[in-house]
């Protein structure tokens, strides 16, 4: 008997050989044009250097590295539980434009871009990195079917690689599946998320500091309850990466 499981993981099978073939096909365009002016590129490369010198990164240098630094931020982000924000820009084009991509149309190319230049920004901030662990946020599991994929993990992976520091792609899992949160206050996000997350299994005592991965932080909220389940689970510090960060307007 055909049962829903089945057919539910045959649609899933079928979406993520399709996104696959999608994204072997761009592969074989070999990109040489560059992906905002149109001008040619190296072999393989998304961007020529003019646009890539111009993207609107955030100066690491001045908050040392660490976005929590910057008072403004810091007093938008109430009642968290991590310890360092790393964010590549502001939530401005192209990076809003291409995370819409990366998110619902499977540019899945744009994931080694955002992980080569995180990683890029983040070595030349950090003279030694003392992670022992990369993590990613994780989808609902209705959430991923329906998709096919999880963006924060297609960041963390080449992340993890080009840093050279482990990577566990299955460790958190999200047990609720809430409705979207967009335009929703920090409060209200905060008890959405309460208890949404849990660990597949228990982290090995030598994790002490653990990044999470993410795509975009808003309120923070996502990320600040996988960061108390984390130190409930013996983690010391954990720091947030994502490719951009976006802030509500009326922090509460």
């Amino acid at each position: 008997m055909i049962t829903m499981e089945w057919l539910a993981l045959s649609k899933l099978k079928n979406n993520w050989r399709s996104q696959i073939k999608i994204y072997y096909q761009r592969i074989a365009l070999n990109f040489s044009q560059c992906d905002l002016c149109g001008n040619n590129t190296e072999q393989q490369t998304l961007l020529c250097s003019t646009c890539l010198a111009e993207l609107p990164l955030f100066k690491q240098e001045i908050v040392q590295g660490d976005l929590l630094n910057w008072p403004a931020i810091n007093k938008s982000l109430p009642r968290i539980h991590f310890d360092h924000l790393f964010c590549l820009s502001p939530y401005l084009p192209p990076f809003n434009h291409w995370l819409s991509q990366f998110k619902y149309q499977g540019r899945f190319e744009l994931a080694s871009l955002f992980a080569s230049l995180l990683a890029k920004q983040w070595q030349e901030i950090q003279s030694t990195s003392s992670a022992d662990l990369i993590l990613s946020v994780p989808l609902h599991i209705s959430k991923w079917q329906h998709r096919g994929y999880n963006q924060a993990h297609l960041i963390a992976k080449p992340f993890s690689q080009l840093l050279q520091i482990p990577y566990h792609g299955s460790a958190l899992v999200r047990l609720k599946k809430n409705a979207s949160q967009v335009g929703q206050t920090g409060a209200k996000r905060r008890k959405n998320l309460t208890n949404a997350f849990t660990l597949h299994q228990p982290l090995a005592k030598a994790v002490n500091h653990v990044l999470l991965i993410d795509d975009v932080l808003t309120t923070g909220s996502t990320a600040s309850e996988i960061s108390k389940l984390l130190k409930q689970n013996g983690v010391e510090e954990v720091t947030v990466i994502t490719v951009c960060l976006t802030l509500p307007k009326h922090p509460s």
